[in-house]
């Protein structure tokens, strides 16, 4: 009877529990697979070199990356965006002393955020954001995104939001024309304030706004730069940090055609 490679059992073992749960700590790895720290750091090393996973530097954990085989040789244009984006939103947090987050399309006008820099340490707001998917209506990233589809698209997109909310998203979305057109004026969307108030376990309400991602004609996601809002205001981050915020979405959508 042949022997098995242990390592690529291992390292099979690890790619599953990623896939599965979509975003993972070394902890939570460690829980999962039984095996020791210091070995899931060698061998996700290692699937990090390969492009078989990622690895955020804002918070450690791994996802499955752009370079895991797909059916058709394909990568798959989240992890791709996150690839493209993870350098660039670093610098950019270290630049302004912001929180970034990036955001990915996924869909009917929705995004979800696919990586961020938040550091509770540093910026005083919650930093387990990962998966979230912010609202379309309310949030920079949301709006950001919005503003940036063509017509026929927006309008096909704001029909299936329109008809799924409810509450305060519900009168934010009444009030969408408006504030898509606010949006394109200034060059920039905000998060409506207080939004998101309830979803916070620790750390004060952010402030935040937000461009849109595009590459070429395709509009990928949506980046925005997050802070406490009792900190500054949003004319002040706006009037100091909204050049370097486009000109990271800008750069984050070459890379990604690249």
């Amino acid at each position: 009877m042949l022997k098995t490679n242990r390592s690529v059992e291992r390292s099979m073992k690890i790619l599953e529990v990623v896939s599965d749960s979509g975003v993972c700590s070394l902890a939570f790895l460690a829980d999962q697979t039984g095996l020791p720290k210091p070995t899931l750091l060698r061998i996700c090393a290692t699937l990090v070199g390969q492009r078989w996973l990622t690895q955020s530097r804002s918070d450690s954990r791994y996802r499955i990356g752009s370079g895991f085989p797909r059916l058709g040789n394909a990568p798959d244009s989240i992890d791709a965006l996150v690839e493209a984006g993870s350098a660039h939103i670093m610098d950019l947090s270290e630049d302004t002393g912001l929180g970034v987050d990036l955001a990915a399309a996924i869909g009917n006008g929705r995004v979800e955020i696919v990586d961020t820099t938040r550091q509770y340490s540093k910026h005083g707001i919650f930093p387990d954001c990962i998966g979230y998917r912010p609202s379309p209506f309310r949030s920079a990233l949301g709006g950001a995104f919005l503003s940036a589809l063509e017509p026929k698209e927006l309008m096909a997109c704001s029909d299936i939001l329109s008809a799924n909310t409810t509450g305060k998203d519900r009168a934010a979305a009444l009030q969408l024309p408006t504030k898509l057109r606010d949006i394109r004026t200034r060059g920039f969307a905000s998060r409506e304030p207080g939004y998101w108030g309830r979803a916070v376990d620790y750390g004060g309400i952010p402030s935040a706004i937000g461009v849109a991602v595009r590459s070429g004609d395709q509009v990928l996601g949506a980046l925005s730069l997050v802070w406490l809002a009792e900190r500054r205001s949003v004319d002040d981050v706006a009037q100091a940090q909204l050049g370097r915020l486009t000109a990271t979405a800008k750069a984050i959508g070459g890379h990604f055609a690249t």
